[in-house]
């Protein structure tokens, strides 16, 4: 890590870096470092091919940063798989503060810093600390924060890293990112593509590095052919005689550029003695570029640094307060042209003189580097390492120190069981091919028929993994049974998730019911039943005996499930979030698939989280929460696009359906009933189908939601089928189709009658007023009354609008206004588009008048919806750093936010939010 600070230009090594050309990039960065320094915040990606010039640009910006506290970080490939290692490079300097967070920010960092023990944090949390603490940091001096390679750093940091940019705003700290080609977690970020320099300066740069004059259609061929790579263009003639320059002999070569830049780097090292490459080559393999273990592990190869700093040294390599190599690809170059001896010996060396009490992983990383043959206790090191690593969230890592471990295991069993436990690990952090070859290795090494049914079972998940098809479902019921003679809890954990396998395909009924059949058979547990064999028993009952039998069971488990911890559902949770929602609890649903969800995220099981998020997304929409509900779709997207395996936009459709945006939502409907439909998700046919009942409801085109709807109720699947019977029963008694009403009202008094929960008891009511003469009132009253005790409002504005609706027609206009005006502020205050436009006809129809339901503004600029949801928070009395904990932002920015709020509402103070807002949308952001 660096941490320099910038008083003024030209002092010491703040003297300004001066480069050739790069005026654009240049103009770039200046502007970039004068908005920090008048308060605000930059971030931007700077990315390019290898020697184009990234790492000088940032140290023009570095030497530009006057007034600045600078934090610099540099991805190492061999650092990749340690979770947090690049984090900890840049936040180093800053851990003195790690006091002023709050409690459970400062624990977080803690914990993966590996300064405490403790379960592994939330991700989102350690990024809210970063956050935190870089605003805290920046308050005393602007901050400049520099990581470059970033293509090298491990993906626990890059994903905070990426956080904590989209939430900069208002803090005077600039993030910059020197990357070859922009990850995932990096796309939609401000972005500054490095090409070559142009022909001017390409040949005015060539010309600075060559001797003798050059035939000019050589010159032009040097330039063309490098692409105005500055790298390349003082590298590669470095490597070349005059004759060969003057000729174009030396051009020959078919190499790839960057191989070409290492080849040049490689033959000018060569000329170095043998104790300075090996100096070189220990700088290379040690990771956090410590001078102090790289003199210690010199000493142990008796290396001095005599011998070892010759002249041209300098010319590679910096031993100041840092080791820092003159380009990346002179690490690379010397790491990779070694000889195996000399890089094992340097390894051991390095192993030796790292502290295993206060880095044992990095210790048994360089111990495995330097094992030259099987060695059980080495492999027994990187296991307790893997263990390690998955406590502290680095999926990743575990996996690695997993795979290593396996290659270092000679024992034929225990290479088996280790084969097993890296292709889980690997399916875990995401990576599906690698997983199955591991899958492949315990298949082989295999030594009895338990090691061989437990290399079945990994294989069947990679298969489910691999994106939701029709082999999956099958073979995890084969290997739950092959199971059951060994251990019966994983048997009956890959029970429920066959079953859960089946229910999201709803490919057919037949598979789901031999499923269930399957798992009512196992034999009862021995003593008080475990929550997984409650949860697994009611899902089987739900599809061989139906609702009414079901229901009862659920909610034990789900009583059951509340005291467990998520840590035991890793694997099967997903499943177990189903639960509440089969017997409509909504409270419950938001709770146990949010407590899965963030075990899911702190252990980086990548595979398992697009399900748990996709659960708590459908829950929160629930609410009408869009803001939250989109944050969850993002982290779908960039889980998605690090596995390569897609899942249907379940969220995404619940989203837009209730929204009414009728162009983006037909088209996502389209998109997803096509691609579901050819790849055999029938629940992705069933979810679009659901959101289409739901748009076509609000825009009032009741034939094509009772079509969609009856799409949905046909469907053999435990959850949207039934959400889809109340817009059906609203489509057909609009469109005047009484019996396919009232036919689907009888199922939806099934399905809700067992649960008795005020979720399931009030969508009822509301659609038995649907259907009802004498008793519509009343049930409208119901209805209103027990969904008013739940979060799920627009499920009560639209019990509203329809007791105001049937007011209407029943011409008792005025008690219509009010229940169409209620109706219609929540609807307004949610952003459910298409509703509200319903609402406001009838309210025009009463001779009602309609004003504008912004919140409105003496300047007449309305309020943002992220402003209009921190000045509710405001009102409701909480804190900047609550509501910054909240939205994950820094408590700076939810001041600046409030500033422009303040100014846009005329007023001075948090108090007199109370008297400019409106009070239903105040009340919006209750819990």
């Amino acid at each position: 890590m660096v941490d320099r600070r910038r008083r003024s230009a030209g002092h010491g090594d703040a003297q300004k870096v001066v480069l050739l050309g790069r005026d654009t990039e240049r103009a770039v960065l200046d502007r970039m470092l004068a908005a920090v320094a008048a308060g605000e915040s930059r971030v931007l990606v700077v990315h390019g091919a290898p020697g184009v010039g990234k790492s000088a640009l940032l140290r023009y910006a570095e030497s530009s940063a006057v007034n600045m506290r600078v934090l610099s970080a540099v991805g190492v490939e061999s650092e990749m798989e340690l979770a947090y290692a690049t984090l900890h490079q840049l936040c180093a300097p800053l851990l003195i503060r790690l006091d002023q967070l709050p409690g459970p920010q400062r624990a977080a960092l803690e914990t993966v810093f590996g300064m405490r023990a403790g379960p592994p944090p939330e991700r989102f949390l350690v990024g809210l600390a970063v956050l935190t603490l870089l605003s805290d940091a920046s308050e005393q001096n602007p901050l400049l924060c520099m990581i470059d390679d970033a293509q090298w750093v491990d993906q626990a940091s890059l994903q905070v890293l990426g956080f904590v940019a989209r939430r900069l705003l208002a803090e005077s700290v600039a993030v910059v990112f020197g990357v070859r080609e922009r990850s995932q977690e990096l796309f939609g970020l401000s972005e500054l593509k490095i090409t070559g320099l142009r022909d001017t300066d390409a040949h005015t740069l060539l010309d600075s590095v060559t001797h003798g004059r050059l035939d000019r259609q050589v010159r032009d061929r040097i330039v063309t052919e490098t692409k105005g790579n500055p790298l390349a263009l003082l590298e590669l003639p470095r490597g070349l005689t005059v004759t060969q320059m003057a000729g174009g002999f030396g051009l020959l070569r078919a190499d790839t550029l960057p191989g070409r830049i290492e080849q040049s780097f490689l033959t000018r090292i060569g000329a170095l003695p043998e104790p300075a490459r090996l100096l070189l080559l220990i700088a290379a393999a040690e990771p956090v570029g410590d001078p102090v273990l790289v003199w210690s592990a010199a000493s142990r190869l008796g290396l001095t640094p005599r011998e070892t700093l010759v002249e041209g040294m300098q010319e590679w390599l910096s031993l100041d307060a840092r080791v820092t190599f003159r380009h990346p690809l002179v690490r690379s170059a010397v790491y990779r042209s070694a000889s195996r001896d000399n890089r094992r010996a340097v390894h051991l060396a390095l192993a030796e003189v790292t502290d295993p009490q206060a880095d044992p992983d990095r210790r048994a990383w360089h111990r495995a580097s330097a094992a030259a043959s099987p060695d059980e206790s080495v492999a027994a090191e990187l296991e307790r390492s893997a263990d390690r690593a998955q406590a502290r969230g680095g999926m990743a890592a575990a996996a690695a120190f997993l795979q290593r471990c396996v290659a270092l295991t000679e024992d034929s069993s225990r290479r088996a069981e280790r084969a097993v436990a890296a292709a889980e690990a690997t399916l875990q952090a995401g990576d599906l091919d690698v997983a199955r070859r591991f899958a492949e290795v315990a298949d082989r090494a295999a030594q009895n028929e338990w090691q061989r049914v437990r290399t079945h079972l990994v294989r069947s998940r990679i298969t489910f993994a691999a994106g939701l098809n029709q082999e999956a479902p099958p073979l995890l019921l084969t290997a739950a049974r092959q199971l059951e003679p060994f251990d019966m809890d994983l048997a009956r954990e890959t029970h429920l998730v066959a079953w859960g396998a089946a229910a999201l395909l709803a490919v057919h009924s037949d598979s789901l019911r031999a499923i269930s059949t399957a798992a009512r058979e196992l034999p009862a547990r021995a003593g008080t039943p475990h929550a997984l064999d409650v949860v697994l028993e009611g899902c089987a009952l739900l599809v061989t005996e139906g609702r009414a039998a079901a229901a009862p069971v659920l909610q034990r488990a789900l009583a059951a499930l509340t005291d467990l911890p998520a840590s035991e559902m890793l694997n099967w949770g997903w499943v177990a979030n189903g639960v509440s929602a089969a017997v409509w609890d909504d409270g419950a649903m938001r709770v146990l698939v949010g407590r899965v969800v963030e075990h899911v995220r702190a252990v980086g099981a990548l595979t398992e989280l697009p399900f748990c998020l996709t659960s708590l997304g459908i829950a929160i929409a629930w609410t009408g929460d869009f803001t939250a509900a989109a944050l969850i779709v993002a982290e779908i997207e960039d889980v998605c696009a690090a596995t390569g395996v897609p899942i249907a936009p379940h969220v995404e459709l619940r989203m837009s359906a209730l929204r009414g945006r009728v162009a983006e939502s037909e088209a996502l409907i389209a998109a997803t009933t096509e691609e579901a439909g050819r790849s055999g998700q029938l629940m992705g046919v069933t979810v679009a189908q659901w959101a289409a009942a739901v748009l076509y409801n609000g825009l009032g085109r009741y034939e094509q939601a009772m079509s969609a709807a009856q799409v949905c109720t046909g469907m053999p699947e435990p959850w949207v089928s039934v959400w889809a019977l109340p817009e059906l029963i609203e489509a057909a008694v609009r469109g005047g189709y009484g019996d396919v009403a009232r036919a689907a009202l009888r199922d939806l008094a099934e399905v809700t009658e067992p649960s008795g929960t005020d979720w399931a008891l009030g969508v009822l009511a509301r659609s038995r007023a649907l259907v009802s003469d004498d008793a519509a009132e009343n049930l409208y009253r119901e209805a209103i009354e027990r969904l008013g005790r739940t979060e799920l409002r627009p499920e009560l504005a639209r019990a509203h609008l329809l007791y105001g609706e049937w007011l209407r027609r029943d011409r008792r206009r005025g008690e219509a206004r009010e229940q169409l005006r209620t109706a219609y502020e929540m609807f307004g205050s949610i952003g459910m588009e298409a509703f509200a436009e319903r609402a406001r006809g009838e309210l025009v129809a009463t001779g009602e008048r309609i004003g504008n339901r912004s919140i409105e503004t003496s300047s007449g600029e309305e309020l943002t919806a992220q402003e209009r949801q921190i000045a509710l928070l405001v009102r409701d009395g909480l804190t900047n750093p609550e509501i910054g904990t909240r939205l994950f932002l820094s408590p700076r920015t939810v001041e600046w936010h409030l500033r422009k709020i303040f100014a846009k509402l005329s007023i001075t103070s948090r108090r007199q939010l109370r008297d400019v807002l409106p009070l239903s949308e105040a009340a919006s952001t209750s819990e």
